[in-house]
């Protein structure tokens, strides 16, 4: 037994109120934090409030970049009560540094590989629950439930099934690298095997019951209790049968009363029963429940033995809970790391329903020239891009997210976006906001090819009406207030956002105090990027090169915005524009085009516009350009990957058909020496036996099997004859032929010349010219030979697995085709192979056969996917001739014949 006697450790009594204290270990770190920097208590006057501003700042930025609801979207994909709470409170964590960052971008990236591999997610999942209340009740000596320790179990078991799965891929795995991200989250995890042992040795959690094994004196109690009831219940059935039988009850009734067996009778009847004690009566008074004398002490034994049970199982009860209390530290530790691994399985999940693609960090430096580079392409917002599936699923019309570009060069700090209102400035800048916090916390981002920023330890941002009455602040007083708290907590790692920048005062004080902000950003962040209707703040870039201007691009045939940013360039507000589209009165719109003429020079006006479109044609050139040498660029690379990938093809073939043909060799050495000693084992029994007479016919009777043999085992490479024809072939334009560079592969003549030493084949999807002396013309190059041979083939078909010469019975203009006798090299076996890995080897072995050869193909029953392919591939083949399907003399084989 497990346990010897735990009651003897606790007297059963005393366990009935049993109470168990235990020390609380201190709580493990969290594994992230959601700010780069830890506080030290020391310095609490100045780093305290700090720190305090810094989160009060960079959690009102996540409420303005709706990174709440974007949570929330990663929230369906989890697959444990503790990951779906943690992304629907939006406390998925972020990295501390750029290292951890890339830590949880890794783990997505395998979890991904996992995902792709499998089909879906580990379904250990499922099993794994939030038990954190359940320790926190052991460590604090509550007495756990049968229920809430088999929830320990069942948790303890599917991290250790994970982790097993987890295992198992990187194991079967040739880059089993790519699994490590998720595996050592578990491979420091304590699974503590002993505990989940001890428990399913003592409770059967299918059926919440305490086993008898548990424990020796609960196993000897439980085998007492069951005696004694035996006697009880077989004494009690006869005491009322007897009852019955004297008309004192309408059917023989034992029950239990105040915990006590008894049996009923009928209150007139009473005296059927003598020296009965009554435990209860009938609601009606009619019946009483009586026990007899003779069954009171085993009723006191029974309660005793009942008593003495409870105590047991509390007792083992208590001792589980104690060894879960032990270990509530390395199981809150699993529970975490398990978290981590659902939160990556979530990401993954959330990476493959936008279609979105890995960030990588830029590399940042001290250096003004080397410092930030960010470098996205086609980035939708991810909210906006839920709303449009949504939409797409109840069949409504919808206008997709316009992907935009984001391209900030090496050295810029500050970027200044202009452009009307409606443009999509506010939009990019949220978009590019949410993109920083995205790659921080690990999730793709739902762009195109290789998505490129930097890290930020900060993101904070001033987005929106900052208006409080209870606070007495205005529009710009809220708006500039925050900008203040902003400025002093950012650092050289910050990323900040500022919407419309020195907005809502007077536009020459706003110009000029948000001019001044922004060279104060320039010098102690990493990135601004600001948005302003002030055409003013673009001509900073002509002062400073940190300076970067941005325009989002309006159609002035359609009087729409694009939302497509224009980079380096600086926009107009086309608020008149605007105004038209809207339905604004023209005759408004009119003097207010009269103002712009006074306030601007007409000169400079019609300069600046005439500019603008030279600009924009411009663009469209050098757009079309990139588009066509991108293209190229495309064609370019598939070609050389397909000549790389042929290549390697090709010498990977080389290098297993050299070892493959090695062993054959060897093998068909031994196996040609064993039937030449078993034809001159019999020709030498043979002989003594034999007459003079039959003497000569004997000895060509062995030549002959010799002969066969060493003709299946020596085949013949073709006549000199033929190597001096070769020379002299030129084959014509469409016409197939041998590449003897190419292993005998077959090609097709694009270009042939009389007078030139070398023709265009193509191969495959590749066109290449080759020597003439590098091909040779296959046997059968019109209709007539190849249908002249085909009798031929039928005879020897039906003249397989006998030996013979291959100069029977040929004529001129027929293959002549060896012996149909099966060995080793002239097999292939198809057999446990994949459809596609089957086809590439039949198609290699039989564009490695000389003409006339026999190939015997081993394909089996099985399904019949590996036959049919192999049937298919020997119909349509140019080099086959015929092939015999499989009889009952060779079962699951077919015979090819090969010109």
């Amino acid at each position: 037994m497990l346990f010897n006697s735990l009651s003897q450790l606790v007297p059963p009594m005393q366990l009935l109120n049993l109470r168990f204290r235990f020390r609380s270990p201190p709580p493990l770190p969290p594994p992230f934090h959601l700010f780069s920097r830890p506080l030290k208590p020391s310095s609490f006057s100045f780093v305290s409030a700090t720190a305090t501003l810094s989160q009060t700042l960079q959690s009102e930025t996540l409420e303005l970049l709706e990174w709440g609801s974007l949570c929330k979207q990663l929230s369906v994909f989890t697959s444990t009560s503790m990951g779906f709470s943690t992304a629907q409170n939006a406390r998925i964590p972020f990295g501390r540094s750029r290292e951890e960052s890339q830590k949880l971008l890794d783990q997505t990236v395998a979890a991904t590989k996992v995902v792709e591999v499998m089909g879906s997610k580990p379904s250990d999942f499922s099993a794994i629950e939030d038990v954190s209340e359940i320790l926190k009740s052991a460590s604090s000596g509550e007495l756990l439930t049968i229920k809430e320790i088999c929830e320990i179990r069942r948790t303890l078991m599917a991290a250790r099934a994970l982790y097993e799965k987890l295992d198992e891929l990187a194991s079967s795995d040739d880059c089993n690298e790519r699994y490590l991200p998720l595996l050592e989250l578990l491979q420091n995890c304590n699974l503590h095997v002993e505990l989940v042992r001890k428990i399913g040795f003592c409770i059967d959690c299918n059926l919440s019951i305490i086993l008898d094994r548990a424990s020796d004196d609960l196993e000897i109690i439980r085998s007492e209790r069951k005696r004694n009831m035996e006697k009880l219940e077989a004494l009690l059935k006869e005491v009322s049968s007897k009852i019955f039988q004297a008309g004192g009850i309408d059917s023989p009734l034992v029950t239990k009363r105040r915990s006590r067996m008894c049996v009923g009778v009928r209150a007139s009847h009473r005296h059927l029963v003598p020296g009965a004690v009554v435990l209860d009566a009938s609601s009606s008074g009619a019946t009483y429940f009586v026990e007899p004398g003779d069954i009171v002490d085993l009723n006191n034994m029974e309660v005793k033995l009942s008593s003495a049970e409870k105590a047991e199982e509390i007792a083992i009860l208590s001792m589980l809970t104690s060894e879960i209390a032990n270990s509530k530290r390395d199981i809150e530790y699993l529970l975490d790391k398990v978290l981590e691994i659902d939160l990556a399985f979530a990401r993954a999940g959330h990476a493959l329903w936008i279609n979105g693609v890995c960030p990588t960090f830029s590399e940042f430096s001290n250096d003004i020239d080397d410092s930030v580079s960010v470098d996205i392409d086609q980035i939708q917002h991810p909210l906006l891009l839920e709303s449009m599936r949504k939409q797409s699923s109840l069949d409504v019309v919808f206008d997709t997210p316009v992907p935009i570009d984001v391209k900030v060069g090496y050295g810029t700090r500050v970027v200044v976006i202009s452009g009307p209102n409606t443009g999509g400035k506010t939009a990019s800048m949220k978009t590019l906001g949410l993109a920083s916090l995205m790659s921080k916390a690990g999730m793709f981002l739902p762009a195109k090819n290789h998505p490129k920023l930097p890290w930020f330890n900060l993101v904070l941002a001033d987005i929106g009406d900052h208006q409080s009455l209870e606070q007495n602040l205005s529009t710009f007083s809220g708006h500039i207030s925050r900008i203040r708290n902003i400025l002093e907590v950012t650092s050289e790692e910050s990323l900040v956002l500022l919407d419309e920048i020195g907005g809502g005062t007077d536009p020459s004080e706003g110009l000029a105090l948000s001019a001044s902000i922004l060279q104060y950003l320039k010098d102690r962040v990493k990135l601004a990027v600001v948005t302003t209707h002030f055409a003013d703040l673009s001509r900073l870039k002509e002062k400073d090169d940190r300076f970067e201007n941005a325009a989002m691009e309006f159609s002035l045939e359609t009087l729409r915005p694009t939302y497509q940013i224009l980079w380096g360039s600086s926009g107009d507000s086309n608020a008149l524009n605007i105004a038209k589209t809207i339905g604004f009165n023209q005759r408004v719109i009119e003097n207010a085009r009269k103002w712009m003429e006074k306030l601007v020079p007409e000169q400079q006006q019609k300069r600046k516009g005439l500019l603008y479109q030279s600009l924009i044609g411009e663009r469209g050139r050098l757009e079309a350009q990139a588009k066509r040498a991108a293209s190229l660029h495309s064609k370019v690379i598939q070609i050389y990957s397909e000549i790389q990938d042929e290549a390697e093809g090709l010498d990977r073939r080389e290098r297993a058909l050299m070892v493959k043909e090695t062993l054959q060799v060897q093998k068909d050495v031994e196996t040609a020496k064993s039937q030449m000693e078993t034809v001159l084992q019999e020709f030498e029994n043979q002989l003594r036996t034999a007459s003079p007479d039959q003497f000569n016919n004997l000895i060509k009777k062995s030549e002959s099997s010799i002969s066969s043999i060493l003709q299946v085992h020596c085949p013949s490479y073709g006549s000199s004859k033929d190597k001096e024809n070769t020379d002299l072939y030129t084959p014509e334009v469409g016409e197939q032929v041998y590449l003897t560079g190419l292993r005998d592969n077959i090609g097709t003549v694009v270009e042939a010349s009389v007078d030139d030493e070398t023709i265009l084949v193509q191969y495959g999807k590749i066109k290449v010219r080759v020597k003439k002396s590098d091909i040779r013309a296959m046997p059968n190059r019109n209709k007539k030979a190849t249908t002249s041979s085909t009798p031929r083939v039928k005879k020897q078909l039906q003249q397989s697995r006998e030996f013979q010469t291959p100069s029977d019975n040929s004529k001129e203009g027929e293959v002549s085709y060896g012996a149909a006798v099966q060995t080793s090299k002239n097999t292939v076996d198809l057999r446990g192979m994949r459809v596609e890995e089957a086809s590439f080897h039949l198609d290699m072995e039989i564009s490695a056969r000389e003409p006339g050869s026999v190939l015997f193909i081993i394909h089996g029953m099985g399904t019949g996917a590996i036959k049919e392919n192999a049937i298919d591939i020997l119909r349509n083949h140019p080099r086959v001739v015929d092939y015999e399907q499989e009889s009952s003399m060779n079962y699951g084989c077919t015979i090819a014949y090969i010109n």
